[in-house]
């Protein structure tokens, strides 16, 4: 129990030997990390030739290589948009289709160095990356979102043998690491993925939405209706698999579904 001594808070003694003890193991840690790049310096994940000082592992030239989205764009997906605009214009895969998300939202384009960032991060295990795509991530989270109080942060499911075979659901960190960010719940109960989908990566966008038809339901009773929720993913490419994910959201109890992704193809 804690007591007032001479007008200053005494601080148990368990508690204080875990606090020290939390300050050395953060202490050594950091003291290794910086060992370890003195023996073997980082390079940049993308050129492979910067060797970098900093936490992170992308150089300089890499990171300003990368196309932020920027205006004009599709209101609703995200999308850019050639040529001038004055209104909020709606891209034409939005305006033929039946868009189940509210709005869509992604930092760079799926191009140059963050494509070799995803590729890495996605399929060679490459989790140490994760820190860098969370500060973009953030960022574009900010800049489009700031106003909005969610909810809950969520993220695209994978099929339950391709996250067995994979060891982790690449959305399901970021997203992990960006509801931290913003300190709001993270819930990955919300949807289940019922079909093990072909990768999309070959598809057009007709046979994309063919292909994720279905491939989400509902996960149960979850106590998050009408509620404001952010769904996380790596890439957005036609908006197929977000887009029936937030279809299972709404049918889940959502009111609103906000997608943000690290890039867009």
């Amino acid at each position: 129990m804690t007591r007032l001594r001479q007008g200053r808070l005494k601080i148990p003694g368990l508690f204080q030997m875990r606090l020290d003890r939390q300050i050395l193991l953060d202490s050594t840690r950091a003291l290794w990390h910086s060992t370890l790049d003195l023996v073997y310096p980082r390079r940049c994940e993308s050129c492979h030739g910067a060797v970098l000082d900093e936490a992170r592992h992308l150089c300089w030239d890499c990171m300003t290589r990368m196309q932020l989205i920027q205006q004009p764009h599709c209101d609703r997906c995200g999308d850019p948009i050639e040529g001038k605009v004055d209104h909020d214009p709606m891209c034409a895969y939005c305006a033929r289709h039946r868009i189940w998300f509210t709005r869509a939202r992604s930092a760079v384009r799926y191009r140059g160095p963050i494509r070799d960032v995803i590729q890495s991060f996605k399929y060679r295990n490459a989790l140490y990356l994760g820190r860098d795509m969370n500060l973009l991530l953030l960022a574009c989270v900010q800049a489009h979102y700031g106003a909005i109080p969610f909810d809950a942060v969520t993220s695209v499911p994978l099929f339950a043998r391709r996250e067995r075979e994979r060891t982790y659901n690449q959305a399901a960190v970021l997203a992990r690491a960006l509801a931290s960010e913003l300190r709001s719940p993270y819930d990955n109960r919300l949807v289940t993925r019922i079909r093990d989908t072909q990768t999309q990566t070959h598809l057009s966008a007709s046979e994309r939405r063919q292909n994720m038809t279905g491939a989400f339901v509902p996960h149960g009773s979850n106590g998050r209706q009408g509620q404001r929720l952010l769904l996380v993913d790596d890439v957005m490419t036609t908006g197929a698999t977000v887009n029936e994910c937030a279809r299972a959201l709404k049918e889940a109890g959502a009111e609103y579904v906000y997608v943000a992704t690290v890039a867009r193809g």
